[in-house]
């Protein structure tokens, strides 16, 4: 059997394109693609004192370019390092910290007062909730998964409050996840079916 240990492999990426609506989303996948090719500490470098290589530089800066519109690339065409171009699509997208903090706020309101309704699907409920947790943490603000399920307990409807009630009293919430307490609701309905 032959493995690839030791071996360099080479696979090709297709970038997300940035619209309006999905900076979080696409951020994320640039999170992921760009130190896969090697490049991204161009954008965030581990060391601040140590010079970044030309080179690296402007493949990141493709890779962006790759990845945003024409409309956007117009507005940013002036930068010239990755870095620069990274930090201006961030502030278009995200504002300035006033605006980011605002937007956060209006999130974390929209968070709290989040209900399932029982005609509502547990999974779709689910991914709501995630989806205002994880743009609320790209605007900066931590979130503890504690705070989560703590909240998820809080919102779900009368049938899955014995199961609620019971993790929260015999489970220890700072180890758990938010995806093994969904897992144990999902359990519980179908043993309730």
């Amino acid at each position: 059997m032959e493995t690839n240990k030791g071996k360099e492999s080479s696979f090709d990426l297709i970038y997300p394109i940035l619209t309006k609506t999905n900076y979080t989303a696409w951020a994320m996948k640039m999170r992921v693609f760009m130190p896969a090719h090697g490049v991204w500490d161009a954008v965030e470098p581990k060391d601040a004192n140590v010079a970044i290589e030309d080179k690296m530089d402007k493949r990141d800066l493709a890779i962006i370019y790759q990845g945003i519109g024409d409309d956007l690339l117009m507005s940013i065409a002036d930068k010239m390092t990755s870095k620069t171009a990274w930090e201006a699509i961030k502030t278009v997208h995200l504002g300035a910290d006033k605006v980011k903090k605002a937007k956060a706020q209006t999130l974390k309101a929209e968070f709290e007062s989040l209900v399932m309704k029982d005609t509502e699907q547990r999974d779709d409920f689910c991914m709501k909730m995630n989806s205002l947790v994880t743009n609320i943490r790209t605007l900066g603000e931590k979130v503890e998964e504690t705070y989560v399920i703590k909240k998820l307990f809080r919102a779900v409807p009368v049938k899955f409050l014995q199961i609620a009630s019971a993790i929260e009293q015999f489970g220890d919430l700072e180890k758990m996840s938010v995806e093994k307490v969904v897992g144990s609701l999902k359990a519980h309905e179908e043993r309730i079916r």
